[in-house]
């Protein structure tokens, strides 16, 4: 009997062991410099056990504002280099987190392709490590890229390496898409900011795409003082978070975190929708997953809940 108890406690360790080195192998990828809600987004992404995360690359948030304005949210538009920005808060947050050894390559500086359209890869530090991380998967592996801005890194991976195809999902927050007229806008800022990588990923009929439509996040709102209230300054990471706040957006009483919902949405699958609708008429794609209807609530509350542990 009591070997027989041994042999299952041993059996059921190499079970654990094998089920941890499982995990989900996930990139991502993360326009940091634009919007508060990417630090967010990354810091949910680093606490979560269930998952391994391999890589945090920096993108690009480049838009037309950054010619003609003098202020891009907090920050002076001459001479911002977008992609550095996102790479400083990259390295800053890493460091807060104690993960400064997880691979963190910046991403391209610019676009995919030109102005009028094109599909020359943008090459990066950051595609080229997207690349190399999936050829390191074994048979049985693939690698989950999520994206919280322009796609221009996960798009010049695949046209520098199309071999990475049916090895990677994508999982990205843009466009726009109306359910009750089945209808797609790609007026949104992450779409407009490389029309081209997001254009070349509709038309990759075997690429396994799931999308978060803006319209769809809206319902994930923090509020200001009830976000400060739940941070605690006297932890680094809480308090770069907090900071980003009080630095970006003081005067906003609320912020949707767009980001932090694509997040959300695919670490807790029980908090969102996944449905299928035809991609848009003039890509190659037949059919496009969303996510939709999410539960805002629960998305914040288990947010906290993971951030202290």
């Amino acid at each position: 009997m009591v070997q027989r108890s041994i042999n299952s406690l041993f059996f059921l360790v190499l079970l654990a062991t094998a089920s941890f080195g499982q995990r989900q192998k996930v990139w991502l990828d993360a326009d940091t410099g634009n919007e508060m809600d990417d630090l967010y987004a990354i810091a949910r992404v680093l606490k979560d056990d269930g998952i391994q995360l391999i890589g945090l690359s920096s993108a690009h948030f480049n838009n037309p504002d950054l010619l003609v304005f003098d202020k891009w949210n907090a920050y002076d538009t001459k001479g911002l280099v977008t992609v550095e920005d996102s790479q400083r808060l990259n390295e800053a947050l890493l460091a807060l987190a104690g993960k400064a050894d997880l691979p963190h390559p910046i991403g391209a500086d610019r676009q995919v392709g030109r102005a009028w359209g094109g599909r020359e890869a943008r090459d990066s530090p950051a595609a080229q490590a997207i690349i190399r991380a999936v050829q390191a998967l074994t048979t049985e592996e693939t690698l989950d890229i999520l994206t919280l801005g322009a796609l221009t890194n996960v798009a010049s991976a695949l046209i520098l390496d199309p071999s990475i195809l049916p090895r990677i999902r994508v999982y990205s927050l843009g466009a726009r898409y109306f359910i009750e007229q089945k209808a797609w806008s790609k007026n949104e800022f992450n779409i407009r900011n490389d029309l081209n990588a997001f254009d070349y990923l509709m038309d990759l009929e075997a690429l396994d795409f799931t999308l978060m439509p803006v319209e769809e996040a809206l319902p994930l709102k923090f509020d200001r003082d009830e976000t400060y209230a739940n941070l605690n300054d006297a932890v680094p990471l809480e308090k770069m978070l907090a900071d980003r706040w009080r630095e970006q957006n003081p005067q906003d009483k609320t912020r949707v975190m767009w980001d932090l919902a694509l997040v959300q949405a695919y670490l807790r699958p029980d908090l969102a929708e996944v449905i299928s609708v035809n991609a848009p008429p003039e890509n190659k794609k037949f059919s496009v997953k969303i996510f939709v209807r999410i539960d805002a609530e629960a998305m914040e509350k288990e947010f906290y809940e993971v951030l202290k542990r």
